[in-house]
């Protein structure tokens, strides 16, 4: 089908100076483009505990705020424990320059501040090219906002009703004029028109691009239009706009519609689990037939090779209703932090999931979902391997303390009442001994039996030597 409308173009005239703009050390901040976003990463290390962007274009420049990433197609985290920021920025987000589909620049500021708490400017540009064809319809489910495109002659998508949509065709007929507007169907709910600029206080943002259509959507509680259901045991979010206009005597309609899973994930004992309906309806009817459905998973944005998850561990399992990710408990893609509480030692292991469905429904059309899910462990209490291996005949107690995460280090240790440092330690012989295949290690205590620590204690014919 054509379109005879105008969403919006965002085009990049010139580039925006930056006032007091220093230059960016090499290796400071990295950029990588991926399928459908740029990554842009920074050491904490360098940029400070409280980095942020600005988008910048021939308007000005744009804070990248929580509220404004989301409606924008940006997504900016903090991330302690590797110890860096990174951006990932939709291909269609508010401020890039979209060349036919296929090639999209980016410009940014990164703000950084240093422990004296003065801030200092970098620019940072990206250019990336289109490395995988667009699907007719795509779906990206990112942690703060839910993004649907689609090719702009795609027909036969919704998994509107029948009575939905003659509910929605009668609400265009009676409100349609010259002016293109929205109304978001909600069940239970009244359909009411609204412009783009009444949508766009909302949180929604609609846009054209050369030949596809772009929605964006932040979630709830901000997404007030949206709903959210149980679906096969898995909460799923859904919004549903319908874009409408009168063309002389014909009322054009646009029936769009975006739908994620929004499920955190559990700890079930052993490692993390997330599930998904295979069906995220209503992206697929329950009464449509789905002709043909791939699966992939992955972390920290890339997909993997089924080789490399089964060597990590990773399983997934497809059912005709779910779908169900594990990931065991300190699994290669993940980290985990450690620290002491109460006097105990407690981890907790944290994985960024990645996600993607392609699937065929009835209409021979295909759509690529894809998700990033943050996961992690609930406080876990962990108990010190503590293993006596002594050989009487050596005359060296040699005791095996593990198995340690590499985030703790052993600073002190006290024998019989007497507190020594890790270099006093050592002078007794302390040593660390690296796990093969993992990433933990453990530490030796070998002592003497005639070191000065240790208790001696004569019965007769008997030594008897403690600590």
């Amino acid at each position: 089908m054509a379109f005879g409308f105008w969403l919006g173009v965002f085009v990049l005239l010139s580039v925006w100076p930056c006032v007091r703009c220093s230059d960016l050390p090499s290796g400071a901040v990295e950029t990588a483009c991926r399928d459908r976003y740029l990554l842009v990463t920074t050491q904490l290390s360098f940029a400070g505990n409280e980095p942020r962007f600005e988008a910048v274009d021939a308007d000005g420049v744009h804070p990248i705020t929580k509220q404004y990433g989301s409606e924008c197609g940006y997504m900016f985290s903090i991330l302690p424990l590797p110890g860096h920021a990174e951006l990932r920025a939709s291909y269609f987000s508010c401020h890039t320059d979209n060349q036919d589909d296929e090639v999209f620049t980016f410009s940014f500021n990164l703000i950084t501040i240093d422990a004296n708490g003065m801030e200092t400017t970098y620019h940072v540009n990206a250019t990336c090219s289109l490395s995988l064809p667009w699907s007719p319809r795509e779906v990206s489910c990112e942690e703060n906002y839910m993004e649907v495109s689609m090719r702009s002659d795609v027909s036969c998508l919704s998994g509107t009703t029948t009575d939905a949509w003659t509910a929605a065709l009668a609400t265009a007929h009676s409100a349609a004029t010259s002016t293109w507007q929205v109304m978001f169907q909600q069940e239970g709910q009244q359909l009411t028109p609204m412009s783009f600029s009444e949508a766009r206080e909302l949180g929604y943002v609609f846009h054209l691009t050369q030949g596809r259509l772009v929605f964006r959507s932040p979630y709830t509680p901000r997404s007030v239009m949206g709903s959210v259901s149980m679906v096969n045991g898995s909460l799923v979010e859904v919004v549903h706009p319908i874009l409408f206009s009168r063309q002389r005597w014909v009322v054009m309609m646009v029936d769009w519609i975006v739908a994620c899973s929004t499920n955190e994930g559990m700890y079930d004992g052993a490692g993390l689990v997330w599930q998904t309906p295979t069906r995220l309806s209503p992206l697929v009817s329950e009464l449509s037939g789905l002709e043909s459905s791939k699966i992939s998973i992955g972390v920290a944005g890339q997909l993997l090779d089924e080789p490399i998850t089964a060597e990590r561990g990773y399983s997934l399992d497809i059912s005709d209703t779910t779908v169900q990710i594990s990931i065991p408990f300190n699994a290669d893609g993940g980290y985990r932090k450690s620290f002491v509480m109460d006097n105990m030692y407690h981890e907790f292991y944290v994985v960024r999931l990645y996600y993607e469905q392609i699937f065929l429904d009835d209409c021979g059309v295909e759509t690529r979902l894809r998700l990033h899910r943050p996961m992690n462990t609930p406080l876990l209490i962990q108990h010190l391997s503590i293993i006596n291996q002594t050989v009487l005949e050596a005359r060296v107690f040699t005791v095996y303390l593990g198995n340690l995460s590499y985030d703790v280090d052993l600073v002190a240790v006290k024998l019989n009442g007497h507190n020594f440092t890790i270099l006093e330690a050592n002078k007794s012989g302390l040593v660390m001994v690296p796990q093969p295949n993992s990433t933990l290690h453990a530490y030796i205590l070998r002592v003497p039996f005639e070191d000065a620590v240790v208790h001696k204690l004569v019965k007769g014919t008997i030594y008897i030597y403690s600590f």
